[in-house]
């Protein structure tokens, strides 16, 4: 039979979440959801999984034969020529008061095991970067994008097209950067700070150290502790705990100066990455995503200002900063993107 759709799912250490799609980018109905149940063991997972794909494809009308692929968005390092996860620090078991982290885990082979149709797997925030080239500002037609991920922690993903590469490159589209090992992307661990605020992964001053999101809120509660008559701290009522970076954009649109001063000093470190990735990509867009980018204008001018002055000016004349605007599907949309590359046309 024909290939149809595929399926595009995101797995997440809360939940896994799938949808069948078209090449067009097309939910064939809406997208089942399911908790991932991420820390009670691979087999346990493992059946979420399957459970979540079953409902999918049962929603959608589609036979199970003219599913062409699997394409799922991981968290950690993932092996994606393998179909295994080198490591996700999110997934594991406790035992005895420790928790056993995924390492090595087949998750590729066990779910096309079971199900009888390919599986691809790669890196979420590398996926939601694909995804939003095909589904999103890159309309499937951008040279070139960078996307930032802004959130918890701080993703990312390079998608290069052959017009930035020269030589022999006879590939259609946009490609992922995916590095030897399959881990490249980590653009949340650019240092821009030398000697800055310790980050998780052991360096110091990486973008994700200073524009994550309890960055922000610790940053937020230091001012509202040297300006306790402040509008942000009226909105917390004097409590720093209770702040968000929901709450700071509240301050921020309601005339706040120290809130805007928030925004703007996070705005300046994400700008100053983002000219770096210009300079070394010379993408024509970057696209700035997560939940955190929804603070919106006082963001992203910051975050131009700084690109401005450090990126070289010819290289940031033909490039877009822009949110992204696929920011609650790019996981399932990008696994939907890699699967229909790996689906043989005609």
């Amino acid at each position: 039979m024909a290939v149809q759709a595929v399926i595009g799912v995101d797995l997440g250490g809360t939940n896994v979440r799938a949808g069948v799609l078209t090449q067009a980018g097309e939910l064939l109905a809406p997208p089942v959801q399911n908790p991932s149940r991420a820390q009670e063991g691979f087999e346990v997972t493992l059946e979420q999984i399957l459970l979540t794909l079953e409902q999918a494809i049962e929603g959608s009308g589609v036979p199970r034969d003219a599913i062409g692929a699997i394409g799922m968005a991981v968290p950690g390092h993932i092996d994606s020529a393998q179909g295994v996860v080198r490591w996700a620090p999110n997934f594991g078991e406790w035992r005895e008061g420790l928790f056993y982290e995924w390492r090595e885990i087949p998750l590729g082979d066990a779910l096309q095991a079971r199900l009888g149709v390919p599986v691809r797997m790669g890196n979420d925030a590398n996926l939601a970067a694909l995804g939003e080239y095909y589904y999103g500002v890159g309309r499937g037609q951008a040279k070139g994008l960078v996307m930032l991920t802004l959130g918890t922690g701080i993703g990312g993903g390079v998608v290069l097209t052959r017009e930035q590469v020269q030589g022999n490159a006879d590939w259609q589209g946009g490609v992922l950067l995916v590095g030897a090992s399959g881990g490249a992307g980590e653009l949340g661990h650019t240092i821009v700070l030398m000697n800055g605020p310790r980050c998780g992964c052991g360096a110091m001053g990486c973008i994700e150290a200073l524009a994550k999101r309890d960055a922000i809120i610790e940053r937020a509660r230091e001012k509202v502790r040297r300006e306790p008559n402040s509008l942000l701290a009226r909105l917390c009522e004097g409590d720093p705990a209770r702040i968000t970076p929901k709450l700071v954009s509240e301050a921020c649109e309601q005339g706040d100066p120290i809130a805007r001063e928030i925004w703007e000093e996070t705005g300046f470190y994400l700008g100053v990455a983002v000219a770096s990735f210009i300079n070394i990509f010379n993408p024509e867009v970057v696209a700035i995503g997560g939940q955190i980018a929804k603070a919106g204008a006082v963001l992203f001018d910051a975050i131009r200002r700084a690109a401005r002055d450090y990126a070289i000016p010819t290289l940031l004349e033909m490039c877009r900063i822009v949110p992204a605007e696929r920011i609650e599907d790019a996981g399932m949309l990008g696994g939907a993107a890699l699967a229909w590359q790996g689906v043989p046309e005609g």
